[in-house]
């Protein structure tokens, strides 16, 4: 630790990211979904699944998490926008001054890692880039399936364009099992009931 290590903007940081826990995923409420997962939900599941998805993409797994879990966290400030409200707002625009505002009082290196992180992120030329939309991008997929399969016939739009997007091979094999998979199996292999 270093005299300079300016720990208030770092809790300060913290705070936001716990924000996300309270923003709810507002795409969600288009398709009937009143208590839809948070931002906060999505980040972690998405981080889950950029990690798997780099080994199989061989793709460094550290660059994708730290891509995952800090790609939304503007939306702290800002909240959640549905696609319909991205068409007549600049959102990302806002995203990168939100995201710049929160990062400038951070250490240097802290602060300048997750600039180029994020810079890499919306650029999508690297590997592991990629392997982060992909991940966002399938997360909302698994998430819409879920929903669907508890009975929100709504979510299954998500179904129609969102696919398209996806870039690997292995998110894409990833969507074709989703497809096909009943959201609700695997925990019944775990629960046993025993007379």
């Amino acid at each position: 630790m270093t005299p300079s290590t300016n720990f208030k903007a770092a809790l300060n940081l913290f705070a936001e990211a716990g924000l996300l826990k309270k923003v709810k995923r507002s795409g969600w409420w288009v398709a009937g979904i009143k208590d839809p997962e948070s931002v906060a939900d999505h980040c972690f599941r998405t981080a889950v699944l950029g990690f798997y998805l780099a080994f199989l993409e061989k793709a460094d797994p550290y660059r994708v998490l730290s891509m995952t879990l800090f790609n939304d966290i503007h939306e702290a400030r800002i909240n959640d926008l549905h696609k319909m409200g991205h068409f007549y707002i600049d959102f990302k625009t806002a995203e990168k001054k939100v995201f710049d505002d929160q990062v400038k009082d951070l250490d240097t290196p802290v602060a300048e890692e997750l600039r180029r992180f994020r810079e890499e992120y919306d650029a999508q030329e690297s590997q592991e880039s990629i392997v982060a939309r992909d991940a966002d991008i399938l997360e909302c997929l698994l998430q819409a399936k879920e929903y669907y399969d508890d009975g929100y016939q709504g979510a299954k739009h998500f179904f129609q364009k969102a696919p398209d997007y996806l870039k690997t091979k292995s998110a894409q094999a990833l969507w074709e099992e989703i497809k096909n998979w009943d959201s609700n199996d695997w925990w019944q292999n775990v629960v046993k009931f025993e007379r």
